[in-house]
């Protein structure tokens, strides 16, 4: 067997094990064909996907990390810290890192060696985010997943000044290509109201 067929098949068996341990999500959600599935593994097939549409030169270590992101999110509830800004800081922190620690075991079970473990940690830990292309294009999609799936749901739960403000932050976030990108999404006519307020 080649190098390369060798590297594809670890590679999609790592994404295999990723998705595996993400249909124990006990969250039931429909997909697109609206078939009931678990909600974190739903996320990373689109995190997967918009990646794909986004940025399709993705390294191996980026691919990997996209697919990742959420990695059985559920695992470390938002109420299990203090619901105020520090309380969700010292959430989003730990889950960062027990999102990397748990890739990299998947990945090292599945044949890869530490220096590709610790890219795919990093890239998670969003090291170096203004000056790591892939740190800033793993942002990107990270947004554009949240803004084509996911703010239509949460823009239910809030007032628009909130609505706004999370617009305005999400924006700051990402760079100029991933800007581009999210305009072009098919997005809702209330939703593009509020991106059009949030941009003025």
């Amino acid at each position: 067997m080649s190098v390369e067929m060798e590297s594809e098949l670890r590679f999609n068996r790592t994404i295999a094990a990723f998705d595996e341990a993400n249909t124990h999500d006990p969250r039931k959600v429909p997909d697109d064909a609206g078939n009931r599935v678990a909600y974190e593994l739903l996320y990373a097939q689109r995190m997967s996907d918009m990646l794909h549409h986004f940025y399709p030169q993705a390294s191996e270590a980026l691919k990997l990390a996209a697919r990742s992101q959420h990695i059985e999110r559920w695992l470390l509830p938002r109420d299990h810290y203090p619901m105020d800004r520090k309380g969700y800081l010292q959430w989003r922190s730990e889950l960062k890192l027990r999102h990397a620690t748990r890739a990299c075991e998947i990945m090292a079970a599945e044949g890869y060696d530490s220096s590709l473990c610790e890219r795919v940690a990093a890239l998670l830990k969003k090291e170096k985010l203004k000056s790591d292309e892939e740190s800033q294009v793993l942002e990107d999609v990270i947004c554009l997943v949240f803004l084509r799936y996911y703010f239509a749901e949460f823009a239910k739960q809030h007032d628009e000044a909130k609505l706004i403000d999370i617009l305005q932050k999400t924006w700051r976030k990402m760079s100029e290509a991933g800007h581009q990108s999210a305009l072009k999404l098919p997005l809702s006519d209330d939703e593009i109201a509020l991106v059009t307020k949030a941009l003025a």
